[in-house]
């Protein structure tokens, strides 16, 4: 996986990852595959929080990312934001890449990385590309075995017949 430079005390992000952790898990009682993520103002406060709700809602956007950032931005009223940190369970696909890379999120902290999908530093990296008018900071890994737990968890039950009947 990419090297993220980690900074000398995660404990705030890791309690910030603790409620995006619950909201993925709230996910999986509506077969969504379980992601989290919640937008943190300058100050350290939450203004924003998603959870996937593709399945629950039919919509091919409801990922939790996108989500966050449109309550955040209702929250403040203003579609950019800027100083915002967003913290999320799996690394940001190319769609909410390009999302917070036009909110003007400053950061991303995530926890698991995802070799299939993953735009922030996997497969592609699309929020420190050089040709981005808007470039951000990521900080991956934390609390990256519990996120990790939490969709392996979700899948072998799909196998086994004992989650949700439909895809992801």
């Amino acid at each position: 996986m990419p090297v993220t430079p980690t900074p000398p005390d995660r404990s705030v992000e890791e309690r910030w990852m603790d409620r995006a952790l619950e909201l993925a898990a709230e996910a999986t009682a509506d077969g969504d595959v379980p992601v989290g993520a919640v937008v943190v103002d300058p100050d350290g406060v939450v203004i924003g929080e998603g959870r996937n709700t593709r399945e629950r809602d039919g919509d091919p956007a409801g990922h939790a990312e996108v989500l966050a950032l449109r309550a955040a931005a209702q929250q403040l009223g203003e579609w950019r934001l800027q100083g915002c940190i967003l913290v999320v369970t799996l690394e940001p696909c190319p769609m909410c890449a390009g999302a917070l890379m036009l909110a003007r999120v400053d950061r991303v902290v995530l926890g698991a990385w995802d070799p299939k999908l993953g735009a922030c530093g996997s497969v592609w990296d699309l929020p420190r590309d050089r040709r981005a008018t808007h470039r951000v900071e990521v900080l991956g890994g934390v609390r990256e075995p519990e996120c990790q737990r939490l969709l392996v968890n979700f899948f072998v039950d799909r196998r086994e017949g004992t989650g949700p009947a439909e895809g992801e």
